[in-house]
């Protein structure tokens, strides 16, 4: 079994990485995961990608 650890984060934050999973059941660690190579990646997104994930968070918004 992986290691683990318990961080705290406010209910705001929380509420965040809710709006940012990709499906219902996906973990927190993999929406942090996901977060923190995008914040680490050294090549640009490409128009595509942006456009996806536009539409992902649009579709979030609407539930």
């Amino acid at each position: 079994m992986a290691e683990t650890t318990t961080i705290v984060i406010r209910r705001e934050t929380k509420a965040r990485l809710d709006e940012l999973k990709r499906h219902p059941r996906e973990s927190y660690n993999d929406v942090v995961d996901r977060l923190a190579t995008m914040a680490t990646d050294d090549e640009p997104l490409s128009e595509d990608t942006l456009k996806s994930d536009e539409e992902i968070e649009a579709e979030l918004g609407r539930g």
